[in-house]
């Protein structure tokens, strides 16, 4: 009855009985005048939300997503001119990684924490560490939510995770150190250690992660992203984090841990970082930027207590500060439960947008989907670099792994995240394309 109720639900939508934007009654409501279960009507709608059809809005029920189109006709013959592509596109669908979804922001929430924080006195001189309220209170949420237990004065908020990994470059690095970057990785990161005046050391991955063994044992620093390997996907498994930290203690290096889409797991709980297995070694670096919106501009950084009490003084030297409103506005998000609910909230949703890229790219080969907020398909080059010239010219915009390469791409695919401000069916839409060409 739930499958014949998602057919009918999915053909009055494309056919426009249904239109973007309506109301659906409640399952409850659907049910009872239907004469079935409320579960029956339920699992109609989660199959569509997985799908894409339906959106839902926090507190005011099941919408049929704003943008859902009837089925494609079978594909005519490719134009043969770029702006004849782009008329068959009328906006861009932007499937490139790096954001967050802000569509189910919980706007009441955010709006009340941005203006009671508007409303706090200025202060004439802040502490290098942060305002002392958020240490707190961000202390509690990374226990809570990333099995990081650390000390107040091991805490420092700052303004992302790439501001952290240039105030821990500022403070510990000397011209020429060598510095080991995953290969392919975080191009920013590399640009913020550049420009602290590191060597930089490709170091490569694979499925899982940074490959320890061969690391070099000169390297002052490694960066890393262990939970969700930017952007291959891999999640690093516990015999290679051992072996990550044995090798720091050995040769006196730092671990820099970019928690990149930490919160973010599908298959299982989210797992520790890294941080919580060797707080001594290894320098912990956060952000809101993938929780919330870039627009918070706050992060923080983790480490021994002694470690980040020469960061907060290097800091000081360099005039560099996070806002005070921003830390206030997260700093009540954080004391309300506001954050955690978001956060939890979230998790679903990405979840049901992640299902829906899964299943509109069927057929290919895909990596890293089971974390965060992006994901890879297997194409091989010259092929990865036609399928997203392509796909752009229809309008839809993705990456190919081989711009996250250092030197010579060693890995070829395309990277697809499912971020963004793009609605589920255009996600679905946005991959049908990337299928269509890569398949």
């Amino acid at each position: 009855m739930s499958a014949q109720l998602v057919g009918q639900l999915r053909e009055a939508m494309a056919e426009g009985r249904l239109a973007a934007g309506e109301r659906l009654p409640s399952s409850r409501a659907l049910g009872k005048l239907l004469g079935v279960s409320r579960t029956v009507v339920t699992e109609a709608y989660e199959q569509l939300y997985a799908e894409g059809w339906l959106d839902g809005r926090h507190g005011s029920g099941t919408y049929v997503t704003e943008g859902v189109v009837a089925a494609p006709e079978p594909r005519p013959q490719k134009p043969t001119t770029r702006s004849a592509r782009r008329a068959a596109a009328p906006h861009e669908i932007d499937l490139r990684p790096g954001l967050a979804w802000i569509g189910a922001l919980d706007t009441p929430a955010w709006r009340r924490a941005w203006r009671l924080a508007a409303g706090m006195p200025p202060q004439q001189r802040q502490d290098p560490h942060g305002l002392p309220g958020l240490r707190v209170a961000l202390a509690d949420y990374i226990r809570r939510s990333r099995g990081v237990s650390c000390p107040l004065d091991g805490l420092l908020v700052t303004r992302g995770a790439t501001n952290g990994l240039d105030l821990l470059a500022a403070t510990v690095l000397r011209s020429g150190d060598r510095v080991g970057v995953e290969e392919p990785g975080y191009g920013r990161a590399r640009a913020v250690l550049e420009g602290r005046g590191a060597e930089l050391v490709p170091c490569p991955v694979d499925e899982h992660g940074l490959i320890v063994d061969g690391l070099p044992d000169d390297l002052r620093i490694v960066y890393t992203t262990p939970s969700h390997q930017y952007p291959m996907g891999g999640v690093l498994p516990i015999p290679r984090r051992q072996a990550l930290l044995a090798w720091a203690r050995r040769n006196g290096a730092l671990i820099a841990e970019d928690d990149y889409d930490g919160e973010f797991r599908f298959d299982v709980a989210p797992l520790p970082a890294l941080y919580g297995l060797d707080p001594d070694v290894v320098v912990y670096l956060g952000t809101t930027a993938k929780i919330l919106t870039t627009d918070m501009g706050v992060g923080w950084l983790a480490g021994s207590p002694d470690l980040v009490g020469e960061v907060a003084l290097r800091r000081e030297r360099l005039n560099d500060r996070t806002a005070v409103v921003p830390q206030d506005a997260l700093r009540l998000l954080l004391e309300r439960g506001d954050l955690d609910r978001y956060v939890r909230r979230m998790r679903a949703e990405y979840a049901r947008r992640r299902e829906v890229v899964v299943r509109a790219l069927d057929g290919l080969s895909l990596r890293g989907e089971t974390a965060g907020l992006h994901l890879v398909v297997d194409v091989p080059d010259p092929e990865a670099r036609r399928v997203s010239a392509e796909a752009g010219e229809q309008g839809v915009l993705v990456e190919t792994l081989e711009r996250h390469h250092m030197g010579p791409a060693r890995a070829s695919g395309l990277v697809i995240g499912y971020g963004s401000a793009a609605t589920t069916a255009e996600l679905r839409a946005g991959c049908e394309v990337v299928r269509a060409l890569a398949g």
